[in-house]
């Protein structure tokens, strides 16, 4: 299907090695996950039936109170900042964006203003909020939050769980719990966490942002999960600003069949595996001249690492910048992490990826670190 597809539009063939990356489609689905959506195409249901069992599915494997499903988890964001807002009267739902009247301060670590693609603060400010930085990019201490807590406009605290965050690391735990000191909802965005969700939980914040598109591998959509109130509240939602952010009835089946197979999922075979694929990948990357290879654990925390090839410095050789960039000009092309080229160093993420797909990104680095810079592989 997916070559079929390559073939008849003429698309760009890609090895992702780059991880849930949006503009490259962010996961690839189950043939079982892309049969539900098949099957929810072609037929028509009760929206709310669909919704209260994703809210099931996600209470059994996780504990939850409850759950929703939005278009994206940035979406997901904007709501749950407008669910602070307004909760779920009908004439503030209504007022929105205009925040006249209502608490309309979301503080959040200064760290945590993010950019996934547009900035995180855009999200806030699309519910009417007014973002309010706490500490300073390279550290925010609990006294910082507090400080910026005291205010009687707050309408909740956006704490941030990524490896985009920056500074010092945040205890989401205590932040949360100085949110609970003030009488404010705390909400973490934890977009590629879902494999996650119990430890984010286990914060005690009242609503988790996640992406189902990522590890979850469903259609695009998000999750927002947490306190039944307020998970409520962001349904509401849907009589104001969320009408466009709703999501459609083949993405919710979608999810529903992906959290279907992650309640079935050994995460300890699952994470087995993903390390056995990355030491192969890593003894075989090694031997080729130019390259060290080494695993780089997750700085978040997800159960797995992702691969480290050191680009060594040599007479006609490419550095690191210019080996990614040739191997996004081949066929196919061929996407990892370069954020770090400037040291030296590009990262992959293997998780997706099959054994044949390994072998062509090992192949493509072998020929083009043999050839000139300036020779065509």
């Amino acid at each position: 299907m997916q070559m079929d597809l390559h073939q008849r539009y003429g698309f760009t063939p890609v090895i992702n090695a780059r991880g849930t990356f949006t503009p490259l489609g962010v996961s690839r689905s189950s043939r079982q996950v892309g049969d539900a959506v098949a099957a929810a195409l072609g037929g028509f249901f009760v929206i709310d039936e669909l919704l209260a069992a994703v809210s099931r599915e996600i209470a059994g494997v996780s504990g939850a109170e409850a759950a929703t499903v939005t278009h994206c988890a940035a979406a997901g964001i904007t709501l749950a900042v407008a669910a602070a807002m307004a909760g779920s009267d009908p004439e503030r739902i209504a007022a929105l964006p205009d925040a006249n009247g209502m608490p309309d301060r979301v503080v959040l670590p200064a760290g945590h203003a993010v950019d996934y693609g547009h900035p995180i603060v855009t999200d806030i400010r699309l519910a009417g909020a007014t973002p309010v930085m706490a500490g300073r990019p390279d550290a925010c201490s609990i006294d910082d939050i507090e400080s910026a807590l005291a205010h009687e406009r707050t309408a909740c605290l956006l704490l941030v769980s990524s490896r985009l965050v920056g500074g010092a690391e945040v205890d989401l735990a205590q932040a949360v719990a100085a949110a609970r000191r003030r009488g404010v909802p705390a909400i973490i965005d934890g977009a590629a966490q879902d494999l996650r969700l119990e430890r984010l939980l286990a914060t005690d914040a009242d609503l988790v942002v996640l992406s189902a598109q990522k590890y979850l591998a469903a259609p695009t959509a998000g999750l927002i999960v947490g306190r039944a109130d307020l998970v409520q509240a962001c349904r509401a939602q849907e009589r104001g600003i969320g009408r466009a952010m709703k999501p459609t009835k083949e993405a919710v089946v979608g999810v529903l069949a992906a959290l279907q197979e992650r309640r079935d999922l050994d995460l300890e075979a699952w994470s087995a595996r993903q390390h056995r694929k990355l030491a192969g990948f890593i003894e075989q990357a090694g031997r080729v001249p130019g390259l060290q290879a080494s695993a780089v654990p997750d700085p978040t925390g997800l159960p797995f690492a992702r691969a480290c090839l050191s680009v060594v410095r040599g007479a006609g050789r490419r550095d690191a910048a210019a080996l990614a960039r040739a191997l996004r000009a081949g066929t196919p092309s061929i996407w990892l992490m370069d954020h770090q080229a400037a040291d030296g160093r590009l990262m992959l993420e293997l998780v997706p990826l099959d054994d044949r797909e390994i072998q062509v990104i090992l192949g493509r680095l072998a020929e083009l670190l043999a050839a000139p810079p300036g020779e065509a592989v």
